[in-house]
């Protein structure tokens, strides 16, 4: 720590004028290396030959402090913690001695495995840009959690694990809200010595965090992909060389402000790119990007604004439409970044006399800047669980409905749909063909061009000797021909609903139709589809069952924080994939991808009305009605009681919310629970074996939210074993 305190001291000379900078042309700071925020704050010394201490007196006789309006939560630990505090229930962050920032070190958190540092209660409604500088030093990881009032949950905004040996800058856009909110910052480092986490400034500051005119410090996160040759460099002052041809700064019109440039004169090699990059967004935004430029002989470089998501992919969404710029030139584009992304600044030069490109004044809009530009696009016009209709889709008829609206009674013969597992799916057949065979096409609503969608949906098979085109998926364009095959079944389970992820993109308007062929009547079964899902973006970085939200718990990638209860003489909740091992009882699959995780009892581990007791992660309660669903399995002739309870606080007293006894369904049914609890609180899940070892359990997809609960729950009784084929209700 004595070593951070050092680089704090070297570092903050220009980390309060928040710049890098020019002196006699070339740059004697430059950006550190990095391809993506966080910014690093190191200091890397060029060949301009001055001491340090003239360096320092040069740069405060040179640079302008940038005046920032600050807003409530900001805090640079000079006179104390503004108002933060730890909170009691996890280790304390600790105050270094001569102040300036706050440490939470593993050596001194005893056998928490966290501290949670909680602002004051803030009143900021519209969009702001928290700024963060921190570092992690050995292993461990930081995160930005949001808790608005009353609200059960806090909300992770931010988060980084990556351990640096300077103080880092990390930008978390905070999104425009309507009720008063706390910011929570969540360190963890790992067990033993030498790990720790420091936060060395709190910065809250008006408007997004892709905004600047840098005359912040800290280039407001903005950081340059290192080049051995071509650099942005941070222009400006009156210290440059008066034979300089590089403009004065745009915000101020003068020589005392400061902007972005990159200049050829170093480049060695046939087109060298330099990138500056913007911070990472963290919220949905789109609007209006603007900016100003300088470009001057310009057909010696190439400048051109990307855009790069978390996957790294780019897409170009500027270039100039002239090649030089004698005075500073807005700019004015339209973006939509539903998901995080950045924004790249890239010139590259064919040689040392290529000019140089300057940028200024980046701002943002959320009102679109050209009047042709489409509305943002809902895709969820193609969302359908078909509980209500076939919604936008709609079939060809030629020879007979294929794809038909069906519902299945909860029963231990047949599956029901994947929604609550008494509702309504698509199943293609021949029941109302007039061939043995037939070609069932589903097709779905059009949705424009040019974007790039995640489409989700369930599918389950039954029966079928031979799978060879049970079910595939086509890109069909305007004028109904098919573009491309983007999806086709291979073999797998039987009746198990399973998930399917498909990313596609086409530069016209296009639909999605999905083909069922049976060619032979004895080699075919049943093909069923259900809870179709589009959002806009790559599926890999899309909210999903992989990536769920905020008081969701899928059980794919661990418990969530669930713990079991531990009492003499009971059982365990387990967390297995697939199915089962005893027959006749349990699910084949989970219900979140068919092929994931779920929470079970194994009622061969256990004695006749022993049961498990699986305890959720402490809820603070909020104001109002509270809405839990989950999905449960309760299949097998021994089958015995789940229960849901609400235990408030250190209370041993506990309130049944729900309850279910004995065999339910083969299926997943969907169960809903309205509460209200304003208090901190547990929900437990109770199970209790049956009479036999054919008392499996399982329980998934536990979300809470809102109340109250709008989705139906499982309403419709269960009607026993059933022989008849025809348990399926058209």
């Amino acid at each position: 720590m004595q070593g951070m305190l050092c680089r704090k001291a070297l570092l903050r000379p220009v980390g309060v004028a928040g710049l890098f900078v020019h002196l006699n042309v070339r740059p004697v700071f430059q950006l550190a290396d990095l391809s993506a925020t966080p910014t690093v704050l190191h200091l890397s010394a060029m060949t301009a030959p001055l001491h340090l201490s003239a360096l320092f007196a040069a740069a405060v006789l040179v640079v302008v402090k940038a005046q920032l309006q600050l807003l409530p939560g900001s805090c640079s630990f000079d006179q104390g913690t503004c108002g933060y505090t730890s909170d009691p229930t996890f280790a304390s962050w600790t105050v270094n001695d001569e102040g300036r920032f706050i440490t939470a070190d593993s050596s001194f958190m005893g056998e928490a495995d966290r501290a949670v540092f909680v602002s004051p209660e803030l009143e900021v409604f519209e969009w702001s840009c928290l700024r963060l500088v921190y570092q992690i030093t050995g292993a461990g990881s930081i995160q930005v959690h949001l808790r608005p009032h009353g609200d059960n949950f806090d909300y992770m905004l931010w988060t980084a694990d990556k351990a640096s040996d300077s103080w880092l800058i990390a930008s978390v856009d905070l999104r425009n809200v309507s009720g008063a909110y706390q910011l929570l910052l969540e360190a963890r480092p790992n067990q033993g010595p030498g790990n720790s986490i420091a936060i060395f400034e709190i910065h809250i500051i008006p408007g997004y965090c892709l905004e600047c005119n840098f005359e912040e410090h800290h280039l407001c996160g903005y950081s340059n992909q290192w080049n051995p040759n071509v650099n942005w460099y941070v222009g400006g002052s009156l210290a440059r060389d008066p034979q300089s041809n590089l403009p004065d700064d745009h915000t101020m019109n003068n020589q005392r402000g400061h902007y972005m440039y990159v200049d050829s004169v170093y480049a060695k090699r046939f087109q060298e790119v330099a990138k500056l990059v913007s911070p990472m967004t963290t919220a949905s935004m789109s609007g209006c990007l603007s900016f100003y430029y300088q470009r001057n002989q310009a057909r010696g470089n190439f400048f051109s604004v990307f855009t790069r998501d978390q996957l790294g992919h780019y897409e170009e969404i500027w270039r100039p439409d002239v090649y030089a710029t004698p005075t500073w030139k807005l700019v004015q584009i339209d973006i939509k970044a539903h998901h995080p992304l950045e924004v790249v600044y890239e010139v590259a030069f064919n040689s040392p006399r290529g000019g140089f490109v300057a940028v200024d004044d980046i701002t943002f809009s959320p009102q679109f800047c050209h009047t042709e530009t489409e509305p943002t696009f809902d895709p969820s016009v193609a969302n359908c669980d078909f509980e209500e209709s076939l919604c936008q889709y709609y079939q060809e008829r030629v020879g007979g409905a294929v794809w038909n609206r069906v519902s299945v009674r909860p029963n231990v013969y047949r599956i029901g749909d994947h929604t609550t597992g008494s509702g309504f799916f698509l199943l293609a057949n021949t029941r109302f063909t007039s061939r043995p065979g037939y070609v069932g096409r589903l097709h779905g609503p059009y949705l424009p061009g040019n974007h790039k969608y995640c489409l989700r949906f369930y599918y389950a098979l039954h029966g079928f000797r031979k799978i060879d085109n049970a079910l595939a998926l086509y890109v069909y364009d305007e004028k109904d021909v098919a573009q491309e095959k983007i999806w086709t079944v291979s073999e797998g389970f039987r009746d198990v609903w399973t998930e399917v992820e498909v990313t596609y993109q086409k530069p016209m308007s296009t639909k999605i139709v999905f083909v069922s062929i049976c060619r032979n009547f004895w080699d075919c079964g049943l093909v069923a589809v259900d809870d179709i899902t589009v959002t806009l973006g790559d599926c890999h970085v899309t909210t999903g069952p992989l990536r769920p939200p905020t008081g969701h718990c899928y059980f794919e990638t661990g418990d969530c924080g669930y713990t079991q209860e531990q009492r003499s003489k009971k059982g365990r909740w387990l967390r297995i994939r697939g199915h089962t091992p005893t027959a006749y009882t349990g699910p084949k699959g989970d219900h979140t991808l068919g092929v994931g995780y779920f929470m079970y009892i194994e009622a061969s581990h256990m004695l006749p009305g022993q049961s498990a007791r699986l305890l959720s992660p402490e809820l603070r309660g909020s104001i109002g009605p509270q809405c839990l669903t989950f999905f449960y399995h309760m299949y097998g002739s021994g089958t015995g009681t789940l229960s849901v309870l609400l235990r408030r606080g250190d209370s041993l007293k506990e309130r049944l919310l729900w309850s279910r006894r004995g065999e339910q369904s083969i299926s997943w049914m969907k169960a809903t629970v309205d509460y209200d609890c304003s208090t901190r609180h547990k929900i437990i899940f109770e199970a209790t074996r049956g009479s036999s070892i054919r008392s499996d359990i399982a329980i998934d997809d536990i979300v809470f939210k809102k109340g109250p609960c709008k989705d139906p729950g499982d309403s419709i009784s269960y009607s026993g074993f059933s022989e008849n084929f025809n348990e399926i209700e058209y």
